[in-house]
């Protein structure tokens, strides 16, 4: 009686363990990218999680504007390869199995000036995605490869993108992974050209609408073409 104890105990721990790990093997076979179901408003999510996002709106509102150590928007684009590109890493990181997450949090979840870089650290729009070195790439100053003729895109001019003269500006970027939209535009990180006046008005989308280019379509599945 024991013995069959012992074996209807193992023989239902391994089952347990055949349905965990197929649940984990089919949830790494998903997308990426979950489509969101087109019975539902996508701006009512992006705006609803914008307005989560940005609880330290009043904190924002009296932050000092610190004019010896502001950004400028050309630094703000330098450490993109592209506009649009996540931005890389400007300064040393640890070379050990650390991908981001706490380490990088301690400086750019809540901003904050840095003593040893003279310079406030910008603040993260997406603090629960923690591996951050998946996008974010430290800088390699020395390299062997030679310059190339790549266009970095053409960057959004400030003050055009209005749709009538004196209206709110629209939103000349995709919302995905930038849903805070104070982590850029009301931090004291931010550079002044695109510093917002009004940060305590945490719903954005109310007034400044996407432009009709920046709506991120449906993504399909990549395939590699067979080059060989």
């Amino acid at each position: 009686m024991k013995r069959l104890t012992i074996i209807s105990l193992f023989t239902l721990l391994f089952a347990v363990f055949i349905i965990v790990w197929n649940f984990s093997y089919q949830s790494g076979l998903e997308e990426a990218y979950i489509p969101i179901n087109d019975k539902k408003s996508t701006s009512y999510f992006l705006e609803n999680d914008g307005m989560e996002y940005s609880k330290l709106d009043l904190d924002y509102s009296n932050m000092p504007f610190d004019e010896n150590h502001q950004r400028t928007l050309k630094e703000y684009y330098k450490n993109r390869a592209y506009y649009g590109a996540p931005p890389s890493i400007p300064h040393a990181v640890k070379e050990d199995l650390n991908i981001g997450g706490n380490s990088c949090l301690k400086c750019h979840q809540s901003g904050g000036f840095s003593e040893k870089f003279k310079a406030y650290a910008p603040i993260v729009p997406h603090p629960e995605m923690t591996n951050c070195k998946q996008c974010h790439v430290p800088q390699k100053r020395n390299t062997l490869f030679s310059e190339t003729n790549f266009k970095k895109g053409t960057i959004p001019k400030i003050g055009i993108n209005s749709a009538l003269t004196g209206s709110p500006p629209t939103i000349p970027h995709p919302i995905q992974m930038r849903k805070n939209c104070l982590s850029c535009h009301a931090t004291p990180s931010t550079p002044k050209e695109i510093r917002v006046s009004h940060p305590e008005r945490t719903d954005c989308m109310q007034c400044h609408v996407q432009n009709n280019n920046t709506k991120t379509s449906e993504l399909e599945i990549f395939i590699r073409k067979n080059t060989k």
